[in-house]
């Protein structure tokens, strides 16, 4: 799927003409999340989203020209898969608590440590990896290295098994005395942090926009079943309370969908999205549970079996 995308130019949408990207600004980026997420697999189109917008904005904005040219341009002709290695097994969210050490050593980093829920883990080629390089305020005192997955001492442990999202792989990976050249630094050395928390307002974008368009489906599926279902001499649709429930949803959606345009219109403006972007991926994360959960109800025992694909929605 991937080498698909790559050869069509779908994996570099905003990425630059010279590395083989079309060039574009985020909203056609954002776009296409929204086109994969009407892929019935859900899966699929988180481990294109981490292709695109998650592990590759900071060595797009920040990797050397060397860096791009080994790395960049092959990713987005789909010759290779990357992955992003941030959370940990004591370290989740908290982003500056993590314990994966770099350590310079002549021409080399040397590499220690693990990271955990790694999408792309299995079959990725490249680990865009945020590691403590020095002591400090945690702030600080991290950076962004690129680790090609085959060095030794790189250890992909197990492909983790999930409640849902089965066709992605999710993995536990260790790195023990991992020699990696220097040159594979992305950008300066001790703004690792600021780095990845760039990189994860593109992600929330391509989060909003993914879980917009799936909401888009479910209400729309919903709408579709309930209108042929018959139950009491009539559709299940013509019951007044799930035209409320429906509208209700739709009116959800709606505002979500203006956060997400506003989130967009002030990324194009150069404005700083950290709060906007937050905002969007905490709204459209919890609402997307809550229209799956809602429209599965009108589904009766259809919704609970895996023919119907509201079932996978939720």
């Amino acid at each position: 799927i991937f080498k698909l995308l790559g050869d069509a130019g779908y994996l570099g949408i905003s990425k630059p003409v010279e590395y083989g990207g079309m060039g574009l600004d985020i909203s056609f980026e954002a776009v296409a999340a929204e086109a994969y997420s009407y892929i019935a697999s859900g899966g699929v189109a988180m481990g294109i989203g981490i292709q695109c917008d998650i592990a590759t904005p900071a060595l797009t904005k920040y990797g050397s020209e060397d860096l791009k040219e080994m790395y960049l341009r092959p990713t987005i002709s789909g010759d290779v898969v990357a992955c992003l290695g941030v959370s940990e097994v004591g370290g989740g969210s908290d982003v500056a608590a993590l314990r994966t050490s770099a350590r310079r050593d002549g021409d080399e980093w040397v590499i220690n440590g693990g990271k955990m829920w790694t999408t792309n883990g299995a079959q990725a080629d490249w680990m865009c990896l945020l590691a403590n390089s020095s002591e400090g305020p945690v702030h600080r005192n991290k950076s962004l290295f690129i680790v090609p997955m085959t060095t030794p001492g790189v250890t992909v442990h197990r492909v983790i098994e999930k409640m849902g999202m089965h066709a992605s792989d999710t993995t536990e990976t260790t790195f023990e005395d991992v020699r990696i050249p220097a040159n594979h630094l992305i950008g300066e050395e001790g703004k690792g942090f600021l780095y990845q928390m760039q990189q994860f307002q593109n992600e929330r974008i391509s989060i909003g926009a993914g879980v917009i368009a799936a909401m888009d489906q479910c209400l729309e599926l919903t709408i579709e079943y309930t209108s042929q279902r018959q139950a009491f001499g009539r559709s299940i649709l013509d019951n007044q309370y799930v035209h409320y429930k429906l509208a209700e949803l739709q009116t959800e959606l709606e505002c979500t969908r203006a956060l997400y345009h506003k989130c967009i219109d002030d990324y194009l403006a150069g404005e700083d999205i950290t709060p906007i972007a937050t905002m969007l991926k905490l709204k459209s994360s919890r609402l997307v549970r809550q229209v799956t959960d809602e429209c599965l109800q009108f589904w009766g025992g259809m919704g609970y079996t895996d023919d119907d694909p509201i079932s996978r929605m939720f």
